[in-house]
């Protein structure tokens, strides 16, 4: 297994600045510069509004997605730590959520793939962003891919 140490301590920082961005304008933070992260960028993003599954408050996640036949896939791979992401188990503790794209917010219901509907999805999400093969690499679990569905 790789090590995770060589993750910048910036990273942190930047999803801050990026969140408040999306917060304060959101048509700016739509397309992000994903180059200090390792994705070519400018990608589009999305902000994600989950509730944490302990603390039972808003956490915000900006996310690149794909959209896909109205909805949004996000993958959640966190870079291919060993780890899912925070904001995938609070989904799966509650799965209705916010979605932000640019200006426009909807509420949407985030659904996890599975079987022939995940590859399906998942090979086209590393055609368009091939980084995610990479991630995938790192570690051990299987990325997940979800669907956010507007509602």
């Amino acid at each position: 297994m790789p090590s995770f140490s060589d993750i910048p301590d910036h990273i942190g920082q930047l999803i801050a600045d990026h969140i408040k961005l999306y917060l304060e304008h959101p048509e700016q933070a739509h397309m992000w510069d994903s180059s200090p992260v390792g994705v070519p960028g400018p990608v589009p993003t999305l902000l994600l509004t989950t509730i944490g599954r302990k603390s039972g408050k808003e956490r915000h996640a900006p996310l690149l997605y794909v959209e896909r036949r109205g909805a949004y896939v996000v993958i959640g791979s966190k870079g291919g730590n060993p780890d899912d992401p925070t904001w995938y188990r609070n989904l799966q503790s509650h799965p209705d959520c916010e979605v932000r794209v640019g200006a426009l917010r909807t509420r949407a219901r985030g659904r996890v793939l599975e079987g022939e509907e995940r590859e399906a999805v998942w090979s086209e999400v590393v055609l368009k962003y091939p980084v995610y093969v990479k991630y995938q690499r790192r570690t051990d679990r299987q990325i997940p891919v979800i669907l956010l569905e507007p509602t």
